[in-house]
């Protein structure tokens, strides 16, 4: 059999290319639709609210029951998490070529049937809705692990970090986009169809055009995803599966001569020697601690950033960024609550992921992850503390809030996402990123389900309709400050991998009943 060494050490040494690029941007075009379908839900479930459930007589206008709510939040989340391990695992199994076009099919197949939803009555077409996001949901879960794995795969070990975090923050763009879709699309209708303001005629405020303004900013989702299908398609096998894990180091040589264009010499033969599996004390020996904290360190992040991200309405709403519901028509509150999730994806979330790209490989992702969390307690603290002094000072607010998020993507929303594609061995790296990112859907769940009822005010007179009081905008950041804290305790599980081979990082050439020290120093 011919060896691996030539075709992976040509892959370490490479120098940067067009096809890297090319990866990145096939790849990144993945999590600019992930990014666009998770999170524009946030912009139109107030106009869901007004749309179908308007009570007559009521002084505010309809929002969804709690229940509701939380379903339509949470269900793309609940089908990212099983996606996440689903597909991980195929991925290893059957490889990440032949299953990287079926995520990105089930986004674009999901997107346009999530537009349209119907139904006889408001509780038919919500479920509908929520049958379809379950399976966007598992679509996106899937380009989690593939897109990660895939981009470590191609790398060369000195700017892997740079190429594996620039995948990734094309999720700043996707969120940019679903802001400037929210805001062109409801311009449009409200220029077309005027209405006034709730408090003048609480009916007129939402013309019945605006059920087909929700359609359509879902059913765009679709677009970048067939854009790219044909191209994602076209990717050859990462050469690292090819040879390490399918065993056939001469089509994984012939398969990045053609991608590279060089020559590429076969060295001595040798032989993957690991053959341990997942659940083995080899396994956990190796990479137990270090699979503990990426699933850790994940959960704790994502419990923090989809609260705020998911809900960012309510919270502007409670310090008095978005004016009361009751003096907007419905198509200006949803303009308004575009133009603001823009404004901190534009400040805060597209610097933060950019600022890691152009980072990750100098100053290492243990650093970037421990100041992450570190910095992302301290403004939540700085806007927790003194909190009823921001409800006065709301451009300090705003700068404070997206400040927490610039650290959050330079920082551990980046880190976690890269650090698991770098570390595993290749015959499990699909696999264990999959389960690390299902941890961390688990934490957006929590923070999903949990932040919608505690951010509810305490006095009850001043919570949604149907909510029960809940412990405030204030305390909920106080326990998020916590959450963070034990996010950078768990950081110190993870090892670095800065300028380490992959090979390297998961130690493929040991024997596997070696007993010295692990070589992987653990930060």
């Amino acid at each position: 059999m011919a060896s691996n060494g030539g075709v992976l050490a040509t892959l370490d040494s490479s120098k940067t290319q067009w096809y890297h690029y090319k990866a990145v941007i096939i790849s990144g075009m993945g999590f600019f639709t992930d990014a666009y379908d998770l999170f524009c839900i946030s912009l139109i479930t107030k106009l869901l609210g007004r749309i179908y459930y308007h009570v007559p007589g009521s002084a505010k206008p309809g929002v969804l029951p709690p229940a509701t709510a939380a379903a339509i939040n949470g269900v793309a989340l609940c089908g990212t998490l099983l996606g996440q391990l689903f597909f991980g695992l195929l991925g290893d199994r059957l490889g990440r070529k032949k299953v990287y076009g079926i995520t990105l099919f089930l986004m674009a197949l999901s997107s346009i049937a999530s537009g349209l939803s119907f139904g006889s009555s408001p509780k038919a077409v919500m479920t509908t809705l929520c049958f379809f996001r379950f399976w966007l949901g598992f679509g996106i879960g899937g380009d989690y692990p593939l897109s990660a794995t895939i981009m470590a795969e191609y790398a060369n070990k000195k700017t892997r970090g740079s190429f594996i975090a620039a995948v990734f923050a094309m999720q700043g763009f996707g969120i940019l986009a679903g802001g400037l879709v929210g805001m062109g699309v409801s311009a449009i209708f409200r220029s077309l169809y005027h209405a006034p303001a709730y408090s003048v005629d609480p009916l007129g405020s939402t013309p019945p055009e605006a059920d087909y303004v929700w359609r359509i900013i879902l059913m765009l989702g679709a677009l970048p995803a067939v854009l790219s299908y044909y191209w994602r398609m076209k990717l050859p096998e990462t050469a690292r599966y090819t040879a390490l894990v399918a065993n056939n180091a001469e089509k994984a040589r012939k398969d990045m001569e053609k991608v590279m264009q060089v020559e590429i010499t076969i060295q001595e033969t040798k032989t993957n020697k690991t053959k341990f599996g997942l659940f083995s004390k080899e396994f956990l020996r190796r990479h137990g601690l270090h699979l503990i904290g990426t699933a850790s360190t994940w959960f704790f992040v994502d419990v923090a950033y989809y609260s705020q991200n998911l809900f960012q309405k309510e919270i502007f709403s409670a310090v008095g960024w978005l004016p009361p519901a009751k003096t907007m028509s419905a198509l200006d509150e949803l303009f308004k609550i575009s133009f603001a999730q823009f404004l901190i994806a534009f400040c805060g979330t597209v610097p933060g992921y950019w600022v890691t790209v152009l980072l990750i490989d100098r100053i290492g992702r243990f650093i970037i992850q421990i100041m992450g969390f570190f910095f992302m307690t301290v403004f939540m603290l700085a806007l927790a503390i003194p909190y009823h002094h921001w409800t006065l000072n709301k451009a300090g607010f705003l700068i404070m809030y997206g400040l927490t998020f610039f650290f959050a993507n330079f920082g551990p929303n980046s880190t976690t996402f890269i650090v698991p594609a770098e570390i595993f061995p290749a015959r499990l790296r699909s696999t264990c990123h999959g389960i690390s990112a299902a941890a961390g859907k688990a934490g957006a769940i929590v923070g999903a389900f949990g932040f919608l009822y505690a951010a509810q005010n305490q006095d009850k007179s001043k919570t949604d309709a149907g909510y029960p009081a809940g412990i405030g905008i204030r305390n909920s950041l106080f326990i998020l400050s916590g959450i963070n804290v034990l996010g950078l305790i768990c950081t110190f599980l993870v090892p670095e991998a800065k300028g380490r081979s992959l090979e390297e990082m998961s130690r493929d050439d040991e024997e596997e009943q070696e007993d010295e020290p692990n070589s992987v120093e653990s930060v």
